[in-house]
């Protein structure tokens, strides 16, 4: 039999799109040390180094809020070299801060399906980018096979094999790449054996 094809409704509109979705780690601890502090650190972090990082390699915005970004890309090499940027930026730019009040993200990279809501996007290829998010460590940037498989020999970057991830709400597995900071810190706070915390998707 013929397959039905479900069809699109009317206004609705579909794109690959490279996500990236970067949250604030321990936002609510750092907002506790130093309110004024840390929402001045983050207004400077956008202005100097974030916001001029996505538009040199041609992201678009989509959605802030206090502790995180929701960013689209054309381009999946355009994304990652976007985010390595970021997390190497934000490592120089916070060196002399003490580590309770240092400002580090994590950040999650997918490439999916994604629907056209106005300004903003929606679908798995959004929830897949925010569960990778979840599960990269402070300063690290987790991306799935998709990504990996688009930068292929593009860049020259090392990501660790993290296997394949089960998630809150996403009915397959991911398999998980994890590019971490020459120098940073071993210790993710995940315990990769097991399934990823179940996490609220807040974009």
């Amino acid at each position: 039999p013929a397959v039905k094809l479900r069809p699109m409704s009317e206004g609705t509109q579909r794109r690959l799109a490279a996500i990236v979705a970067a949250d604030v780690v321990g936002y609510s601890r750092l907002m506790g040390v130093d309110e004024a502090g840390t929402l001045a650190a983050l207004r400077g972090h956008r202005a100097e180094l974030i916001d001029g990082k996505v538009s040199e390699y041609s992201g678009r915005i989509v959605k802030t809020m206090g502790d995180g970004l929701l960013v689209e890309f054309p381009s999946v090499v355009d994304a990652v070299q976007c985010a390595v940027a970021v997390q190497e930026g934000l490592s120089e730019r916070e060196t002399d801060v003490s580590e309770e009040r240092r400002i580090q993200y994590r950040i999650g990279i997918n490439l999916g399906d994604i629907v056209i809501d106005g300004d903003d996007i929606l679908g798995d290829g959004v929830n897949v980018a925010a569960r990778l998010e979840g599960l990269a460590a402070p300063g690290s940037i987790c991306i799935s096979e998709m990504v990996h498989q688009g930068i292929g020999g593009k860049l020259d970057l090392a990501f660790d094999d993290l296997g394949r991830q089960t998630v809150k709400n996403i009915a397959k597995p991911i398999q998980v790449w994890q590019w971490r900071r020459e120098g940073a810190l071993s210790e993710s706070g995940t315990d990769f054996g097991a399934s990823a915390p179940e996490q609220d998707i807040r974009f």
